[in-house]
């Protein structure tokens, strides 16, 4: 995007989003060294060499900021960012504005399908959790069976025993 060019180039929110974006976060990367900072790094220099230095310091800084703008720029041009982003920008317009757009994510249709998927998962558990509990209760009823044969096989025992030593006894 050259100035003075005859063409207008209509230069859409996210693409200028992005490059101002990109211009702040390089402005802190190049700017984070105050002069006392700088002059503090050369305490054996005098003030006039210092002033020299951070001068020099300073178009260093500003001449490495335009150099990695106009990379970033090439590379954006290279890569037509401006174009992807111009086309997501305008499927995202046309998304908002079509009230009949079918893959609009409405959160009440997902809340409503998990419910329901949870409402599935509990009923399932839950027949699960009675046929367990029915088979404890056959296995219950077939222990107390078996206790109680053996609680009579003990007393017919015994009375067989007492009435083996009643007949020995005899």
């Amino acid at each position: 995007m050259e100035n003075g060019s005859s063409e207008t180039v209509d230069v859409g929110y996210r693409q200028s989003e992005l490059k101002r974006s990109f211009n702040l976060a390089l402005h802190a990367l190049l700017t984070t060294c105050s002069k006392e900072e700088f002059c503090k790094a050369f305490p054996r220099f005098t003030q006039a060499e210092k002033e020299r230095l951070h001068q020099l310091y300073i178009k260093v800084i500003v001449s490495l900021h335009e150099n990695i703008e106009d990379e970033f720029e090439a590379l954006c041009e290279d890569t037509k960012v401006g174009d992807i982003l111009g086309t997501i920008e305008e499927l995202v317009e046309e998304q908002t504005l079509d009230p009949l757009y079918p893959d609009k994510t409405n959160l009440n249709d997902v809340a409503q399908v998990l419910l329901t998927l949870k409402k599935n998962e509990i009923q399932n558990l839950t027949t699960m959790l009675e046929k367990s509990e029915a088979q404890n209760k056959v296995l219950r009823s077939r222990v107390e069976l078996l206790q109680k044969e053996i609680q009579d096989s003990s007393g017919a025992s015994n009375a067989v025993e007492k009435a083996k030593t009643g007949m020995l006894n005899d």
